[in-house]
């Protein structure tokens, strides 16, 4: 009887083997001898498949990164840079289906259907992070702002793993390098800065008319 793990990975060993998707899924169900109808009991098409890698990796990320003994203690931003170092170190056992999936996917600033379940996914997790920033006073709320600090954060993961893709270092070391200046830079610009402090002020100024009285020394 076929399950979600067995199309999986009877899929994962098609594209690599293949460089591409099966021509249908009865060609598919054919070769990994099933009912065609078996297949539509766990999934759509093919691209559901991979949507469905993607998703569950960021929530088995997630997962593993909660049951951290220190994992409340953590600031936002040591949250954030778990998350990615996790993330990235779960992916490398997937490299090669996370190439063939990456690079077939279109230009386009719109987020590719595949990855949608681990966007959404994600998102989820750093609205629940940045809300806790917010709370204890490490992240700025900012009005019309704060809402798409996420946004800012799952731009740094696609482009990290658009970085990761194409990293022949050691180990990897360089994305690692990529997701410490990458993730702390995105931070700094979400904690309180000068520029804060001047908008700030001057709502308190013009909240309390005190603009108008220091731009002059009296009509007198």
């Amino acid at each position: 009887m076929a399950t979600i793990e067995g199309i999986r990975k009877a899929y994962i060993d098609f594209v690599l083997t293949e460089g591409e998707q099966p021509k249908s899924v009865y060609v598919f169900a054919k070769k990994n001898k099933m009912p065609e109808e078996e297949f539509y009991k766990f999934f759509a098409s093919f691209d559901a498949i991979e949507q469905n890698i993607w998703t569950d990796l960021v929530v088995k990320t997630i997962a593993e990164i909660k049951t951290q003994e220190v994992w409340p203690q953590y600031s936002a931003r040591e949250k954030a840079l778990s998350f990615f170092y996790s993330f990235f170190e779960l992916l490398k056992g997937s490299r090669s289906f996370a190439v063939y999936s990456v690079r077939k996917q279109p230009k386009t600033f719109s987020t590719p259907t595949i990855f949608q379940g681990m966007k959404d996914a994600f998102e989820g997790f750093c609205k629940d992070l940045i809300t806790e920033g917010i709370e204890s006073n490490e992240l700025s709320e900012r009005k019309f702002f704060s809402n798409r600090y996420k946004d800012a954060l799952w731009v740094q993961l696609v482009f990290v793993l658009h970085f990761w893709i194409n990293d022949n270092s050691t180990g990897f070391e360089r994305t690692d390098e990529a997701i410490e200046k990458g993730v702390n830079v995105t931070f700094d610009l979400f904690q309180r800065s000068p520029i804060d402090n001047l908008i700030e002020y001057g709502r308190f100024l013009a909240k309390n008319g005190g603009i108008k009285e220091s731009m002059g020394f009296g009509n007198n």
